[in-house]
């Protein structure tokens, strides 16, 4: 059996796609991806007759110096809260979009950056990059409306505890549209 050019070509391919589907080779090719595909995605907000409330904002939270906090304190306020893991491509793509964003609403609206990941690999990850964000790390239950088999995931509550925007998958987090949501939000 002689093997000819294009099977050898079309190995060349079916290897290079599995480098980049399932080994770490493939890890900021998909970064990137999810990046272009983030910057067309601007999170919607749920129809309002479909909203949950959150009834229980008990929920321990430890940031990076080990300081607890509990999403309580936060009651009342406009919450942001993104989950997400180191490893988790479109998670990282959309990270530079929540900097801009936290860097111009940290006064404004209360954000929980809740990783999913061990707290070495995070701050390695966030002084590498440059992140100046507010992590914790759970150490207790997530509330039954905050909970999600998937990362990363965004909620935006309101300040009446409704959850407004329930978003799976990478988002352009710092689009006109998120700003607009945020500034009406936090003028109710």
């Amino acid at each position: 059996m002689k093997i000819t050019k294009e099977q050898i070509g079309n190995a060349i391919w079916i290897l290079a796609i599995v480098l980049i589907l399932f080994t770490p080779l493939g890890f900021y090719p998909r970064v990137w991806v999810n990046k272009i595909v983030a910057t067309v995605i601007s999170p919607s907000t749920v129809d309002k007759d479909e909203q949950t409330r959150l009834k229980n904002y008990n929920w321990n939270l430890v940031d990076l110096k080990g300081k607890s906090t509990n999403l309580q304190s936060k009651q009342g306020e406009v919450i942001l809260v993104n989950v997400w893991a180191t490893w988790c491509p479109p998670c990282v793509a959309e990270l530079p979009g929540f900097v801009e964003l936290y860097s111009d609403y940290k006064n404004k609206v209360e954000f929980a950056f809740v990783a999913n990941d061990e707290k070495q690999k995070v701050e390695a990850f966030l002084k590498k990059k440059g992140y100046d964000l507010p992590v914790y790390f759970q150490a207790s239950a997530t509330p039954k409306e905050l909970e999600s088999s998937s990362i990363p995931v965004t909620y935006i509550i309101d300040k009446k505890g409704n959850v407004v925007v329930d978003k799976t998958g990478a988002a352009n987090w710092n689009s006109d549209k998120t700003r607009s949501l945020l500034d009406k939000l936090i003028s109710e």
